[in-house]
């Protein structure tokens, strides 16, 4: 199965309308979505198209394809518009003889075993090298990108880890797990 993996939108609705796009021309079987979906948090400036309601819309049109954990800007509240469950703190996803372990980014996990892959967001920018044991991939920030990183998002496929750049859906780099 084609993964498209996402974070951080933080509200825009511009910039999820692109993701959704890509997300079609992908052909992907999952969205996979890394937390901070609507709120753009305290210490991020407001994103283009800022909409916390037209996000949401965005969102709940594609709700049987996405699979979400919770991000450290996520609250209950957003859970009451969303129509898909956001509240998981992490997911676990066997590719073939590794397990990703999926979450924000924002909280330490102990579960990791020896081959793991750590997916997060959370600091917003993409990332992939190993930490000890595990490998760690960062899937970088759909709207609010840091340190001259790209708006980007990942399509896993076939084992290969592939960020690409929202706004044009040119890929940047690929890594084979």
């Amino acid at each position: 199965m084609k993964y498209v993996i996402a974070s951080d939108i933080h509200g825009s609705a511009y910039y999820c309308r692109l993701l959704k796009e890509r997300y079609r021309e992908e052909g992907g079987g999952k969205l996979l979505l890394l937390g901070d979906l609507l709120y753009h948090g305290a210490r991020n400036a407001l994103p283009e198209e800022y909409s916390t309601l037209e996000t949401a819309a965005i969102l709940n049109s594609m709700k049987e394809d996405i699979l979400c954990v919770r991000g450290n800007c996520d609250s209950d509240v957003d859970a009451m518009v969303l129509e898909f469950p956001i509240t998981a703190s992490f997911a676990l996803l066997p590719v073939g003889k590794r397990t990703l372990v999926l979450t924000h980014g924002h909280n330490e996990y102990a579960c990791l075993k020896k081959g793991d892959v750590l997916v997060n967001g959370h600091f917003h920018v993409p990332a992939f090298e190993q930490r000890g044991n595990f490998l760690y991939v960062n899937c970088g920030s759909v709207s609010i990108p840091k340190e001259n990183s790209p708006h980007s998002y990942l399509v896993l496929e076939d084992e290969v880890l592939t960020w690409k750049d929202v706004e044009t859906g040119a890929p940047f780099r690929s890594e084979k797990l």
